[in-house]
């Protein structure tokens, strides 16, 4: 292992790297601009309907929860077809494990603004 000292230039060239990852991931994925698209409203319909602070901090939390997910599942997926493209059970059950755990953050992310938004249009 390389030992490294701190660099500023270290620092924000890792940052310019991540930010080329989250703007791949936008431009290449579908299911990110769905989940970009879905924040962009659940932001209008916060500042609209003018959440608390509290509520407005649950929506950043689950909303990130979900970019996060699928980033992850994405960076798995991408992998497993580096190792196979030929069809593999546990490549397969991996796969689905990691669009599974998606699937579980968008529901949260439902469920949260569900208890957020429909009292505040009743």
């Amino acid at each position: 292992m390389k030992d490294e000292r701190f660099s500023i230039r270290g620092r924000l060239r890792s940052f310019y790297y991540a930010a080329i990852g989250i703007k791949q991931f936008f431009r290449q994925e579908h299911n990110a601009r769905i989940h970009l698209a879905a924040a962009i409203v659940a932001g209008l319909l916060a500042w609209r309907l003018k959440v608390s602070r509290g509520e407005a901090i649950a929506l950043v939390i689950v909303i990130g929860l979900v970019w996060v997910t699928e980033m992850l599942n994405t960076c798995i997926e991408k992998a497993m077809d580096m190792i196979t493209r030929e069809h593999h059970p546990q490549v397969k059950i991996i796969k689905d494990l990691a669009a599974g755990a998606v699937l579980i953050a968008a529901i949260t992310a439902v469920i949260v603004g569900s208890f957020i938004f429909i009292p505040k249009f009743l």
